[in-house]
C-alpha cells in the first residue's frame, strides 16, 4: 500500500501535537513540584525512561542504584514510577504502605489459606508431593533405559522433568490429576496455551505505558493474550462441569482438593459473595483476579504459572552446585549423614539439613524466583522516606537487586551458602532482605509447598 503525501502529513501532524501536549504536561508537573521526589536518570520526551531499562529490567536498576540510590523516580512514558532496591526501603514500604484490599481479595485470600495454606493441609498432601517427586523420579529413569538401548549416551535434560513435576503437582492440587500425561487428552492443550499466556506476559507492552497506544494494541499483545487465555479457560471450564456433574450423580472420590473448596465455599457475612459463581471460579484458578486481561500479566498467585519459574529455580540451585565443588561436597556430605543411602529424603528431614536449606536460600537471594514482585499503585499522595510520591505511580520493588543489596549483604555477588548457617533469615516475608516471594498482603500463597519441594528434590 503507498502512502499519499496527504497522509503522511496527518500522521506527522498527530505525531507532533502528541509530542506537544505530553511536553507541556511534562513541564506543567515540574512546574508544580516544589515536592521533593527521589533522585532519578533524567526522562526523554515522551518516551521518559523506557530506554534506561533496557532488555534486562533488573539488572540495568540495579546499576542505577550505585548512582541514584536504592530509591529511584521514573518516568515510563506518561507514567510515574518508583522503583525499590534495598532491604530497608522494602520493609518501610510492606510494613506502613501495604493497604488492605476488597471483599474479592478477602474472599479469594481466605479459601486459599483455608484450603491449601494451613499447617494441616500443607501435611495431608504431603502423599501427593512424594507421589509427583517419585513419578518423576521414574520417567527419568526410564527414558536413561531407553536411551541407552538406542546406543544414546543417555544425557537428558533434567528441567523439563522437573518443570512436568510441578506441572502435574499443581494438576493434582487444584483438580486431582496429573495434567501431562499419555492418557490427558485436555492437559497437553491447557500448557501450550498456558505456556504461551506467559511467554505473552513476560514482553513489555508499550501501550502500559502510553495509554494513546492502548485501543491500537501495535504489538498485538493484548490480542494474543485474550485468545490463548480464552483456550485456558475452556479446558478449565470442562473440568469444572464434569466435577459439577459427578457432584449431582453422587459419585463418590477420595480426599478433597482445591476445586471442591471453590464449589462448596459459603461465605462468611462478612461483605463478600455467599458463593463463588462460574465464572469466578475459573479466574481464581487461572489467574488469581478477575478485573481486566491486564491483570493476567502481574498475577503473582496464578496456580498454573509458577511451575516454570520453580523449574528456573532449580536450574540455579543446580548450577551452583556445580560451579562450587565443595558446597556440593557438603551437601552429599549432610544427606549422607542425616538420611543414608537407602532412603529417600522425607519432609520429616527438612529441618536435619540446614546446610541444605542453606544451599536453597543462596540460591534464590542470588537468583530470585521472579526479579520483579508483584507491582503495587498508590492510591494517594503520600511521603515515603521523605520523598512526596503522587497518587497513581507504580511502584516496583525489584527483589533481584535487593538480594544482592551491599548494605545488607557481606560480598553480595558470591555464593556464600556458610552466611545462612546459625542465621534467622527466612524466604517468609518477614525478613526483608530475601524476599523471593514477597511480604505483606500479596505474598505468594504457595511459598511453603515450593520449598517443601525444593528440598525433597
Amino acid at each position: 500500500m503507498e502512502w499519499s503525501s496527504s497522509s503522511l502529513l496527518a500522521w506527522f501532524t498527530l505525531l507532533f501535537i502528541l509530542t506537544l501536549v505530553l511536553l507541556l504536561k511534562q513541564r506543567r508537573s515540574r512546574s508544580l513540584g516544589a515536592k521533593k521526589r527521589p533522585p532519578g536518570p533524567p526522562a526523554w520526551p515522551v518516551f521518559g525512561n523506557i530506554f534506561d531499562l533496557g532488555t534486562i529490567p533488573h539488572r540495568n536498576l540495579y546499576k542505577l542504584r550505585f548512582k541514584y540510590g536504592p530509591v529511584i523516580w521514573l518516568r515510563l512514558g506518561c507514567t510515574n514510577a518508583l522503583v525499590i532496591q534495598s532491604a530497608k526501603a522494602a520493609e518501610e514500604l510492606f510494613k506502613n504502605h501495604d493497604v488492605t484490599y476488597g471483599s474479592n481479595w478477602r474472599l479469594l485470600r481466605r479459601v486459599v489459606t483455608l484450603e491449601l495454606m494451613t499447617n494441616k493441609r500443607i501435611n495431608d498432601t504431603a502423599f501427593i508431593r512424594r507421589k509427583c517427586i517419585d513419578d518423576m523420579i521414574k520417567y527419568i529413569e526410564e527414558d536413561v533405559e531407553a536411551a541407552l538401548a538406542r546406543g544414546e549416551t543417555g544425557e537428558l535434560v533434567v528441567s523439563h522433568y522437573v518443570f512436568v513435576m510441578a506441572f502435574n503437582l499443581i494438576g493434582n492440587l487444584v483438580i486431582s490429576q496429573d495434567l501431562l500425561n499419555s492418557h490427558s487428552k485436555e492437559g497437553p492443550e491447557f500448557f501450550e496455551a498456558m505456556d504461551k499466556v506467559m511467554e505473552w506476559s513476560g514482553k513489555p507492552n508499550l501501550a502500559d505505558f502510553l495509554p494513546f497506544l492502548k485501543g491500537l494494541d501495535p504489538q498485538r499483545i493484548k490480542k494474543n493474550m485474550e485468545r490463548d487465555l480464552g483456550r485456558t479457560m475452556k479446558v478449565l471450564e470442562g473440568f469444572v462441569r464434569q466435577r459439577i456433574e459427578e457432584r449431582k450423580l453422587m459419585k463418590k472420590r477420595e480426599g478433597r482438593d482445591f476445586l471442591d473448596a471453590l464449589l462448596e465455599y459459603e461465605g462468611d457475612g462478612k461483605g463478600g459473595p455467599d458463593e463463588i459463581s462460574a465464572h469466578r471460579r475459573l479466574i481464581i484458578i487461572c489467574t488469581r483476579r478477575s478485573k481486566s486481561i491486564e491483570s493476567v500479566i502481574y498475577s503473582a498467585g496464578n496456580f498454573f504459572c509458577w511451575d516454570r519459574n520453580y523449574k528456573r529455580t532449580i536450574e540455579w540451585v543446580m548450577v551452583e552446585l556445580f560451579r562450587h565443588p565443595e558446597s556440593m561436597r557438603r551437601v552429599k556430605e549432610e544427606l549422607n549423614r542425616i538420611v543414608g543411602p537407602k532412603r529417600k529424603v522425607g519432609e520429616s528431614d527438612i529441618d536435619e539439613l540446614p546446610y541444605l536449606q542453606a544451599v536453597i536460600k543462596e540460591s534464590m537471594r542470588l537468583h530470585t524466583i521472579l526479579p520483579f514482585l508483584v507491582p503495587r499503585n498508590t492510591l494517594q499522595d503520600t511521603n515515603f522516606m521523605g520523598f512526596d510520591i503522587p497518587k497513581d505511580t507504580q511502584v516496583f520493588i525489584n527483589a533481584w537487586a535487593i538480594g544482592r543489596d551491599p548494605d545488607t549483604w557481606e560480598d553480595p555477588l558470591s555464593f556464600k551458602p556458610e552466611r545462612f548457617l546459625g542465621s534467622d533469615v527466612d524466604y517468609r516475608g518477614q525478613n526483608f532482605e530475601l524476599l523471593p516471594f514477597g511480604s505483606g498482603r500479596r505474598i505468594c500463597v504457595g511459598s511453603l509447598w515450593l520449598t517443601a519441594c525444593f528440598t525433597l528434590l
